[in-house]
């Protein structure tokens, strides 16, 4: 039986996951805010709809998963200010749900490991925002929900090189600052594990097994491009906007022991050096 995905912000992660879907007869819908973009998602094997703007009532009802990866605003989260009770109909019915959320939601433990378990003590108002989103799906009867928390994503067309290669780069210094990632191709192959294992209620965090500096990630694309080191600056001196900075906020380590344990992952880059290295062997 065919089975359908309703994308509710289909971005770089949800495309990822689309791509390796497709393949598996699946029917992929997808949401975006812009009408410019549809083709695109023809292009790619996706049925576009226009969100908010298309009525979805017909795409929820065909659908058997849902995934939403539309982050919430200072309202609220968009999806359910628009539709939460026709997803509230639809809910018993569907196979699996997936809300990708962000390891933010733990806050700032000063280089130190969080787990699923780590309590919620986001110290941004995008962490706090997204703890908030996280419950109200949550809140859902009967919704097969599964949260997943990213880690910083890169992938094809969002990594260093460019900015090695145009000498815009530069080596920020915050002593004890470490950030983890994720390749995208992980988040996606994550997904379609819990897709096919699914456990209504799972929490998991997704990031690779090489939690590191910002500066080490940024020295190591220079190296592998055969270019100087950019330069270091010091955080207190740097001229970043209030959004990068507040990356800056928090620090601490995530483990993925969940998505190994429970879903049998292995991961394709469990660390950034093999990630960057895919990625220059691709873009050749």
């Amino acid at each position: 039986m065919t089975k359908t995905l309703l994308s509710f912000g289909h971005g770089y992660s949800a495309r990822a996951l689309a791509r390796r879907l497709r393949p598996h007869s699946w029917s992929i819908h997808g949401t975006t805010r812009s009408p410019g973009k549809t083709a695109a998602l023809r292009d790619e094997g996706v049925t576009p709809l226009i969100f908010p703007g298309n009525d979805i009532r017909a795409a929820l009802e065909g659908a058997t998963h849902l995934l939403i990866s539309a982050g919430p605003d200072a309202k609220g989260d968009p999806v359910l200010r628009e539709c939460r009770t026709a997803i509230a109909a639809v809910a018993p019915r569907l196979e699996w749900a997936g809300y990708l959320s962000t390891t933010g939601v733990y806050g700032d433990h000063q280089g130190g490991w969080v787990d699923e378990d780590t309590p919620l003590t986001p110290s941004t108002e995008r962490g706090r925002l997204r703890v908030a989103a996280e419950a109200e799906w949550q809140a859902i009867p009967g919704l097969p929900l599964h949260i997943f928390r990213l880690a910083g994503i890169y992938g094809p067309g969002r990594g260093p090189f460019e900015k090695v290669r145009r000498g815009s780069a530069r080596r920020i210094i915050k002593p004890g600052q470490v950030f983890s990632r994720i390749h995208v191709e992980d988040i996606a192959q994550v997904l379609a594990a819990s897709i096919d294992s699914p456990d209504p209620g799972a929490v998991y965090n997704l990031c690779d097994d090489d939690p590191a500096p910002p500066q080490d990630v940024i020295g190591h694309a220079a190296d592998l491009l055969g270019l100087p080191l950019p330069p270091e600056v010091d955080f207190d001196d740097a001229d970043m906007s209030p959004m990068a900075r507040s990356f800056y906020a928090e620090s601490k380590r995530v483990s993925n022991d969940r998505i190994k344990r429970d879903l049998g992952v292995a991961l394709r880059y469990p660390s950034y050096r093999d990630g960057l290295a895919a990625l220059l062997e691709e873009s050749g």
